[in-house]
């Protein structure tokens, strides 16, 4: 099944392929990449280079579970150009791993980031999950601590959330994780603890050492083109959203069904995104796309009174405080 689904990728990355359209940015994400043979991800990378007009400093991300590959595994990436991997850690304590149902303890999960490393991979980001069933803000800082003790230049840390219809959708479990003023503790201590270890936090939920950013997620931040192949994956091209159906057979049976999400709104987008970077928002081109500019004077003052933002006429940004309550600040501008 990997072998017919790659084939179907490099299909479609064939029949889009522009050498007009530059490239420095490739990502293998949205699941576990690395369950598939090394061969097929390199064959995959292969034909994104010789379809497109690829930088030579390309960003070459690929997703990874601990204990889904090995360091053999991990060199036969960086042979093939890959220099970014990002893992699903989510906590560094077993009981916590235990309560998301994560199949991986903390030594394989440390295991796996110092193979990359040793490896070759030198960008290694981790992800880490706040309001965890049992968690408290000590073990929180534990897991901060243990993770920036490893060769990581990045980290994703994110709030637990339950969504419908998942196992964990029940009042039993939604009334064990955090509540909003636990949230609130725990997302100021991970800002605060992340900084100390000298990490920067450029946006609501990512975090990095040495002006390692996401290049590829500031892409979908800052409104950027990008093409997405496979089941489920979405583009952005022409200021259209495009997308790909869930039915893995479908997608490789028929590879004209690129379905058409519709435009986006440029000003309810622009806010949205641009004010969850520490970066902000530009007030010239919110005003260049319709927005209220009195709306967004008065709002700023009130937000700068309340320590939450920053402003100077140029532009607007949320610090963390801010992101906290980014949701209604946006519903207020737009």
């Amino acid at each position: 099944m990997f072998e017919i689904y790659a084939k179907a990728l490099i299909r479609d990355i064939q029949n889009t392929g522009n050498k007009d359209i530059a490239v420095d940015s490739i990502y293998f994400g949205g699941g576990t990449p690395t369950l598939m043979p090394a061969k097929l991800l390199c064959d995959i990378c292969e034909a994104v280079k010789n379809s497109f007009n690829t930088a030579e400093d390309t960003e070459i991300t690929v997703e990874s579970n601990p204990f889904t590959a090995d360091k053999n595994y991990y060199k036969e990436l960086i042979e093939a150009g890959f220099n970014r991997i990002s893992f699903g850690v989510q906590s560094c304590l077993d009981r916590e791993l235990k309560a998301l149902g994560r199949l991986h303890s903390f030594e394989q999960a440390e295991k796996s980031v110092l193979e990359a490393h040793d490896a070759g991979f030198e960008n290694i980001s981790c992800d880490l999950m706040m309001g965890i069933i049992g968690q408290s803000v000590e073990s929180l800082i534990y897991s901060i601590d243990k993770l920036c003790s490893l060769p990581i230049k990045h980290i994703s840390a994110y709030m637990l959330k339950i969504e419908n219809g998942t196992p964990y959708d029940c009042d039993e479990i939604r009334n064990s994780i955090a509540d909003d003023d636990k949230s609130v503790d725990m997302y100021l201590t991970a800002v605060e603890g992340l900084k100390e270890n000298g990490f920067e936090q450029y946006e609501i939920s990512n975090f990095c050492k040495g002006g390692m950013r996401s290049r590829h997620n500031m892409k979908y931040w800052q409104l950027k083109p990008y093409y997405g192949f496979g089941s489920s994956a979405h583009s952005f091209v022409g200021g259209k959203r495009y997308y790909y159906g869930r039915d893995i057979v479908g997608y490789i049976n028929a590879p004209e069904k690129l379905l058409e999400d519709g435009e986006c709104n440029a000003l309810e987008e622009y806010t949205m995104l641009s004010l969850r970077l520490s970066d902000g928002m530009s007030v010239q081109r919110y005003k260049e796309l319709g927005g209220d500019i009195a709306k967004l004077e008065t709002l700023a003052d009130r937000l700068c009174r309340h320590c939450m933002a920053e402003y100077d006429g140029k532009r607007l940004s949320l610090n963390a405080k801010g992101f906290l309550v980014s949701n209604s600040i946006i519903a207020e501008l737009i």
